[in-house]
C-alpha cells in the first residue's frame, strides 16, 4: 500500500437461487481470485450467499440457517486471505430478518453493517420480508461472540490509518440521506456498497453517475459490486454491472451481463488532501460511529490504474474541443472586463511568432470582438533582437495582419547594445545578462507604448513557465494582464491548434500551424545558420513532462518519489526513467528558487483546478527550501 494506493475488489460471482452450499463455494473461489491478485478491499452483491430474488423463501427457517453456517465458514475461509471482504446475507436476529453486508477479516466477522433504506416501490417489495436496521450501532450474540450490528460502523486498519472503511446496501446510495455521508464525514476514506440493482432501460447510465457523484461528494473511493447473472429472471434481470470510482472518476468498470471481479487502487492519500484541501468538507467532530480494527499486511500495491500523461488535456477529441472553447471565453471575457473597466483604448502585444504570444494575441482578438472594438485598436509588436529568426518573424508579422491588429515594428539592437555599453557588458558575453538585458528591454517598449496610445500590456507567459521560473524579472515576467497565467504550456498548443482548425481564413491557419512546427524558444542567442539555436526544452526539459510534474505536485500534493513513480507509467515508452528522473529534480528545486516571480504575478483568469495566483490557490513563501522533496526524490 505504498504511497497510499490500496488495490480493492468489486466481484460478481456465479450464483444458484437460494443454492446457498454452491454460492459459498464460488464466494470462496472468488475470495481466492481477488486475494491473489493483490485486493486488500474485496466486496461481493447483496444477499450473494443466498440469491437476492429469493422471494418469500427468506422466510425460511431452513434457508436463513443454512446462510449463517456459510457466513462462518466463509469467515474462516478468510483466514489465511489478507483482505477485508464484504459479503452481503441475510440474517435473523431477535424475530426480525435484516439484509445485511458482513465484514470478515483474518477468519473473524468483524461486524455486520444493516440496510438502512428498504426499496419497496415498483419491482421491490423487501418490507414484505426485511426489517429497517437499527438507527445507531448495537453488539449482538451471534456464533458466542458479541459482534458490531447497524449502520455505518467503520473498519479502521491497523495498518494505514487513513484506511477507513464503511459499509452500505443497495438502496442506502440512492436515498436523500445515504448512510455513507456520515460515515465519511467521521473518516471513511472507502464506501462500499453491495447491491442487487436490476437492468433497465437507461439504469445503468444513471447508476454510474449516481456512484460517481457519491464519490465525488464524500472525497472517497466507492466500490461498488452487484448482482449479476444467476439470480432470477421471473421478472428481473441483473447484469453483474460493477464499479470502482474515486472522487467523481470512475477508475474501473464491469462489462455487464457478465460476471466476474474488477479491480483499480483507490489512492488513499489523494483522498485525504483533497479532504484537506476542502474547506465545505466538514469532519465531525464528536465521534458517534462505532470503529472496528481489521489487518492487512503493508505491500507494494502493482498499479493497474491509469495515469493520463498530459493530465490537463482531455483525451477525447470532442472533449478537447469543448475545453478549448470555454478556456478562450474565459480568458477573453477576463480581458473584456478588465479593458471595459480601465477605459483602455488599445491593448498591446509583443509577438514573436511562438505559441504564448500567438494566443494572446487570439484571445485580445476575441475580447475586443465582445466589446465591439475596431481590432485595428490591437497594437500587436514585433521587436526583432539578436535571436530572431526569419521563420518567427514572418510568422508574427502575416498573424498580425490576417487578424486586422495594427503591426509596429521596433528594432531593438541598437538600444540594447547601448544598453551594454551604459553597464560595461561584453557583447560577446552571452551569459544570462545578454538574455535578460533584451527580454526587459522589450517589455519597456511595450509599457511605454501602452501609455502612448492609452492601452493596456496583455501578457503572454503561461503557468507552466511560472512553475519553473521561465520568464526574466520585470521583463516578460510583467504585464498589465496576463490572459495565459493558468494555461499549462501542453494546453496552449491545442488552443492554437482548435482555433487554427476552426478558420476560414486559410492564411491565418497556415501561420498558426507553422507556429506550432516552430521549436519553444525565448530567441535571446544568435541563431545557428539561420535557425533557432536556443530551444527552451533542451535547457529546462519536455513541457509534457513539467505539466505531468505540475499537476499531480499542486492538484493533490504528490511527494516526488511518488510522482516519479506514476511518471514511469504515464510515460513508458516514452521517457527513460534517469530522463523523467533528471528533469523531476529539475522541477523540484526550480519551482522553489522561482518562487518570488509567482509572489508578484499581474492579474489574470484561473482557467482550470490547478492555478499559480498568490492571491488564490498557490501561497508560498519566496525563501521556502526544497530539501525535504528532494531527499525524498533521491531515497
Amino acid at each position: 500500500m505504498k504511497h497510499g494506493f490500496v488495490k480493492v475488489a468489486a466481484a460478481s460471482c456465479d450464483i444458484r437461487v437460494a443454492d446457498v452450499d454452491y454460492n459459498t463455494e464460488q464466494i470462496c473461489r472468488m475470495i481466492d481470485e481477488t486475494t491473489e491478485a493483490g485486493a486488500k478491499v474485496v466486496v461481493f452483491p447483496e444477499l450473494c450467499i443466498t440469491g437476492y430474488t429469493c422471494g418469500d423463501l427468506f422466510t425460511q427457517d431452513v434457508l436463513l440457517k443454512r446462510a449463517r453456517k456459510a457466513l462462518w465458514k466463509i469467515a474462516d475461509y478468510t483466514k489465511e486471505k489478507d483482505a477485508l471482504v464484504f459479503v452481503g446475507v441475510p440474517l435473523a436476529v431477535e424475530g426480525e430478518l435484516y439484509n445485511t453486508a458482513a465484514a470478515l477479516n483474518r477468519g473473524k466477522i468483524l461486524g455486520l453493517t444493516t440496510k438502512t433504506f428498504l426499496p419497496n416501490y415498483g419491482e421491490f417489495y423487501e418490507m414484505r420480508q426485511f426489517r429497517e436496521g437499527p438507527r445507531e450501532v448495537r453488539e449482538i450474540e451471534f456464533g458466542g461472540e458479541k459482534i458490531p450490528f447497524g449502520p455505518q460502523i467503520l473498519f479502521v486498519s491497523g495498518q494505514m490509518e487513513d484506511l477507513i472503511v464503511s459499509a452500505e446496501i443497495c438502496e442506502d446510495v440512492w436515498s436523500p440521506v445515504p448512510p455513507s455521508i456520515q460515515a465519511a464525514r467521521e473518516g471513511a476514506t472507502i464506501i462500499v456498497n453491495c447491491s442487487a440493482s436490476d437492468e433497465t432501460i437507461g439504469k445503468a447510465a444513471y447508476r454510474k453517475s449516481l456512484i460517481e457523484g457519491q464519490s465525488a461528494r464524500l472525497i472517497a473511493g466507492y466500490v461498488y459490486a452487484n448482482a449479476g447473472e444467476g439470480e432470477s429472471t421471473t421478472d428481473l434481470v441483473f447484469g453483474g454491472h460493477n464499479m470502482i470510482a474515486e472522487n467523481g472518476t470512475t477508475l474501473a468498470e464491469g462489462e455487464r451481463f457478465r460476471n466476474g471481479a474488477i479491480y483499480s487502487e483507490i489512492d488513499i492519500q489523494r483522498v485525504i488532501s483533497e479532504r484537506r484541501k476542502n474547506t465545505t468538507f466538514q469532519t465531525e467532530k464528536t465521534r458517534k460511529l462505532v470503529r472496528v480494527p481489521f489487518q492487512v499486511e503493508m505491500t507494494d500495491t502493482f498499479l493497474t490504474r491509469e495515469f493520463p500523461s498530459r493530465p490537463f488535456v482531455p483525451d477525447s477529441s470532442e472533449e478537447r474541443e469543448k475545453r478549448c472553447e470555454e478556456i478562450l471565453i474565459i480568458q477573453a471575457m477576463g480581458l473584456k472586463k478588465r479593458l471595459a473597466h480601465t477605459h483602455a483604448q488599445s491593448a498591446v502585444v509583443g509577438i514573436s511568432g511562438g505559441l504564448d504570444s500567438t494566443l494572446a494575441l487570439l484571445v485580445t482578438a476575441k475580447a475586443f470582438d465582445m466589446l465591439k472594438m475596431d481590432r485595428k485598436r490591437i497594437i500587436a509588436v514585433t521587436m526583432p533582437c539578436f535571436g530572431t529568426t526569419d521563420r518567427t518573424y514572418s510568422n508574427a508579422c502575416t498573424m498580425a495582419v490576417r487578424l486586422g491588429a495594427q503591426l509596429r515594428e521596433v528594432q531593438l539592437a541598437e538600444s540594447v547594445t547601448m544598453h551594454f555599453r551604459d553597464i560595461g557588458h561584453d557583447m560577446n558575453d552571452h551569459s544570462v545578462t545578454y538574455e535578460n538585458a533584451q527580454a526587459r528591454e522589450r517589455t519597456q517598449v511595450l509599457m511605454d507604448i501602452s501609455n502612448q496610445e492609452n492601452g493596456m500590456v496583455i501578457g503572454t507567459g503561461d503557468m507552466s513557465e511560472l512553475a519553473l521560473g521561465w520568464a526574466t524579472y520585470n521583463g516578460d515576467h510583467m504585464s498589465m494582464y496576463g490572459v495565459n497565467a493558468s494555461v499549462p504550456k501542453t494546453l496552449v498548443r491545442h488552443l492554437v491548434r482548435y482555433y487554427a482548425d476552426t478558420l476560414e481564413d486559410k492564411e491565418l491557419q497556415a501561420v498558426l500551424y507553422d507556429v506550432l512546427d516552430t521549436p519553444v524558444s525565448p530567441e535571446l542567442l544568435p541563431p545557428e545558420d539561420g535557425q533557432i539555436a536556443q530551444k527552451t526544452e533542451d535547457l529546462v526539459g519536455p513541457y509534457e513532462l513539467h505539466d505531468f510534474f505540475l499537476y499531480y505536485f499542486l492538484r493533490f500534493g504528490y511527494e516526488p518519489d511518488k510522482i516519479y513513480r506514476i511518471a514511469r507509467l504515464a510515460f513508458e515508452g516514452e521517457y527513460e526513467k534517469e530522463t523523467i528522473y533528471k528533469w523531476l529534480e529539475t522541477f523540484c528545486r526550480r519551482f522553489f528558487t522561482q518562487q518570488f516571480k509567482r509572489s508578484c504575478l499581474p492579474d489574470g483568469p484561473k482557467v482550470g483546478t490547478v492555478a499559480l495566483s498568490p492571491r488564490g490557490d498557490w501561497r508560498m513563501p519566496s525563501d521556502a527550501c526544497a530539501s525535504v522533496w528532494l531527499k525524498n526524490l533521491e531515497q
